[in-house]
């Protein structure tokens, strides 16, 4: 057994090693005796993916945006209703692969191939299966199914850019993998995928984003793999992993790829044309144009494959090049994209009819011959002594719902206050604004303001900072909410922990930020110097900035895209400020506005504020040669603003702000938050 074994090892280094020398030169720079080491494997039993007669509709109707439809005077139940919107994405398809193979699926655009990994993945968004069935170890995909055993690394990069790589990795650890795993267990396992992605040179980096420099293109693609290779799947699928990536970056991510395969993983991958050397490296080859299947098999075999029917590559050209540009429809003209449709369902049927009587739906060089195959058997039991067993991956033992609190607390503190140019802009802004609106007020230490003006700033104060709020939050909301509904789309945690991390990880920023607004003010426009009085107004503040918060946070995850939270957000803050009672008093407003205005937060503030400053203080106005003295209480009187006592008014924004925040916890749980801005 033991020879048999080592036999094995050689025979998968020889072929690793002749791959290498065929990809370039004798001076190759890519392969190295490092790059075929193997630090963990999955230890788990080999699977086995199998897609059988597949057909796949996606009614296009359903994807025009609603105004859309509206500017063509189409009403609204006749949106998806016209039966020539359903489109083929997928016909007839076959395929079936195994553990120690990757599978490339290459072809031009609007080939169908990120629309399989969607479905493979039951992610089929606005699409149906007409007919065919997926298996995984011959069993039916379930969303279950998939998520215990199919990792997805989607096109777009989502991870927060303020923490390392390490950090990244860290946290994901301490989410996906088991409770059973001690700390020291996770950091072993984070720092094997580190070594495994080729990561340690920027193992401390930040990942970074577009704003913010961080770690190159390649490495926070392998970093996105990393995420998904923690809790060590056995299957590994990719869409578009080199799309943005030079040629080099590309070639070394596919060589990362290749070797994950050798560990007795299955790795599926879509690509629309790699280069010749990548494309040598891969094990099986699906070629799609259309939904159809032009051809599967062994990538070394392509190329025999199309010379038999008459179609042989030119020398010193790339066989994906070629065959993708063979097999794609060309709709420059109708003339052009007949013939180029005709020829792809020509080739599409040719190859049905030479696979037809295979298990495994893949056209190999002779009846007998199924290199591919024996070689992914040989490459399925390879395990070397240094292998590393991993204990399988079970949601039933994944983190509880406060650990996930706790860790998701941690990361988004983390992330928060590392953004420190952020953080910078909001406290100069608001330290801004406080000086700007002290400066208006200032030096009248004397006479002391007027009734009027006193109103204005008082008004002014709790109404004008909360909108630069709530424009601030949404955007940030929009930034992050990918990330977000890909988390929990892969079941990493739940609702409730995420919103209550988000809640108080905030909380610190959001105090600071009062403070920085609400001090200067303060003292600056000489109001009531009473600790007492200060600590009021400052409560009053704290809770309508708060408010705004709360209320921005919910029509956030309320809509779609960023546009419209904006304009909802806008709307919203208009009505509460036209009905806040200093615009025009209350009791001139009529039935909805009134009935408004009681849930303004800007009302209630204003109120506070008001009996805060009018209630024990006497103002004296002059009419002519005549002063009067008039009880601030008559002021409140006036403008209908001490119809409630003052502990009235906080309880009634503490409501608000429970019910902004119950909304935007509802609007977290049951509106599917979209990865994209879409309509």
């Amino acid at each position: 057994m033991k020879e048999a074994t080592e036999t094995v090892s050689l025979e998968s280094a020889s072929w690793s090693q002749t791959a290498c020398k065929g990809l370039l030169t004798e001076d190759n720079i890519f392969c190295s005796e490092e790059d075929n080491s193997l630090y963990f494997t999955y230890s788990g039993k080999s699977n086995v993916l199998e897609v059988k007669e597949l057909n796949y509709q996606v009614n296009m109707a359903s994807q025009i945006p609603w105004y859309e439809n509206l500017t063509q005077i189409k009403m609204p139940w006749s949106w998806k209703s016209d039966p020539r919107s359903h489109v083929s994405i997928i016909q007839n398809l076959n395929l079936k692969v195994q553990s120690g193979q990757m599978l490339a699926i290459i072809g031009s655009t609007v080939g169908g191939k990120t629309s399989l990994l969607d479905v493979i993945t039951c992610r089929d968004h606005g699409g149906k299966i007409k007919s065919g069935q997926i298996l995984i170890n011959n069993k039916p995909i379930t969303p279950q199914l998939v998520r215990k055993c199919i990792a997805h690394v989607r096109q777009d990069d989502q991870l927060l850019p303020h923490l390392t790589v390490r950090e990244t990795l860290l946290f994901i650890a301490k989410l996906r993998l088991p409770k059973l795993f001690s700390d020291s267990q996770r950091e072993k396992r984070v720092e094997e995928v580190i070594a495994e992605l080729r990561l340690r040179q920027c193992a401390d980096t930040r990942v970074g984003n577009e704003y913010f420099r961080g770690v190159s293109g390649g490495e926070r693609r392998r970093v996105s793999i990393g995420v998904q290779l923690l809790w060590n799947p056995g299957i590994l699928i990719l869409d578009e992993p080199t799309s943005g990536l030079d040629s080099f970056t590309a070639h070394n991510l596919v060589i990362t790829l290749s070797r994950l395969a050798r560990g007795n993983r299955l790795v599926l991958l879509s690509l629309h044309q790699p280069r010749s050397d990548i494309f040598q490296m891969f094990d099986l080859v699906l070629l799609m144009t259309s939904g159809v299947t032009v051809f599967s098999g062994a990538a070394r075999d392509m190329v025999q494959y199309f010379t038999e029917l008459g179609y042989p590559c030119p020398r010193y050209s790339n066989p994906a090049d070629f065959y993708v540009d063979l097999t794609s429809i060309d709709k420059q003209t109708a003339e052009k994209e007949m013939e180029s449709r005709k020829r792809a369902n020509t080739l599409a049927k040719l190859f049905l009819e030479k696979v037809k009587g295979f298990d495994d739906f893949l056209w190999k060089v002779t009846e007998g011959d199924n290199a591919a195959t024996t070689f992914s058997k040989q490459r399925s039991h390879l395990n070397s002594e240094e292998d590393i067993n991993m204990p399988q991956h079970s949601s039933d033992q994944l983190p509880g719902v406060l650990k996930q609190f706790t860790i998701l607390l941690s990361r988004q503190i983390s992330n928060n206050f590392r953004d420190l140019p952020t953080l910078l802009i909001h406290g100069f802004e608001a330290l801004l604004m406080s000086l700007l609106i002290g400066f208006l007020y200032y030096g009248h230490d004397k006479n002391g303001l007027s009734i009027r003006d006193t109103a204005a700033l008082l008004y002014m104060l709790g109404a004008l900072i909360p909108f630069t709020v709530i424009l601030d939050v949404i955007a940030k909301c929009h930034s992050e909410r990918a990330m977000l509904y890909h988390d929990l789309e892969d079941g990493m945690y739940s609702v409730s922990p995420y919103f209550f991390a988000k809640i108080l990880g905030e909380l610190p920023e959001h105090c600071a930020f009062v403070i920085i607004y609400g001090i200067p003010i303060y003292w600056m426009a000489n109001l009531i110097p009473e600790p007492v009085h200060f600590l009021l107004n400052f409560l009053s503040v704290w809770l309508a900035v708060y408010s705004a918060r709360a209320m921005a946070l919910w029509v956030a995850a309320l809509m779609p895209t960023l546009q419209l939270s904006a304009f909802f957000g806008n709307i919203l803050f208009t009505s509460f400020y036209l009905s806040g009672g200093f615009v025009i008093s209350l009791e001139n407003l009529w039935t909805v506005p009134f009935w408004f205005s009681k849930i303004s937060f800007l009302r209630w503030t204003f109120q506070s504020m008001m009996q805060i400053q009018f209630t024990d203080t006497t103002y004296e106005t002059t009419v002519g040669n005549t002063t009067f003295q008039i009880p601030g209480k008559l002021v409140t009187q006036a403008l209908d603003l001490d119809s409630h006592p003052l502990y009235v008014s906080y309880l009634i924004l503490t409501a608000i702000v429970g019910s902004f925040l119950l909304l935007y916890y509802l609007s977290l749980r049951f509106i599917k938050q979209k990865p994209n801005q879409d309509w």
